[in-house]
């Protein structure tokens, strides 16, 4: 579970058109992953989908927020529980990277990464 990148039949369900489809193969989620973890990195006390969309002002931002999810799921970010508020003005999760120790407890790592 520690790879970078999506399944493109994940990003899309069945009922969405052939477009949604396309467009989910044509995303380089594995590089989206890895550029939104280097921000969040940037971010000691963590940050929010807005801290990542400043800093990638050439990525739009329906291509930085999905990156999330994955990003949770594999444990290289964590949910802090802190909430900060958005330009929006309404609450965003704050993440931060994991910690290796953190990363070897949750048995996501071993060792040796």
């Amino acid at each position: 579970m520690s790879t970078f990148g999506t399944d493109p039949h994940v990003m899309a369900r069945t009922h969405d058109p052939d477009t949604s489809h396309e467009a989910a193969a044509s995303i380089d989620t594995a590089m989206m992953e890895r550029m939104v973890l280097d921000v969040v990195a940037q971010f000691p006390n963590g940050c929010i989908a807005d801290d990542v969309e400043r800093a990638l002002p050439h990525v739009r931002s329906h291509s930085i927020t999905p990156r999330f999810a994955p990003l949770l799921k594999k444990g290289f970010i964590i949910d802090t529980g802190e909430r900060r508020i958005a330009s929006s003005g309404r609450s965003q999760r704050v993440v931060r990277v994991t910690l290796p120790e953190e990363r070897v407890s949750n048995g996501l790592f071993s060792k040796n990464h």
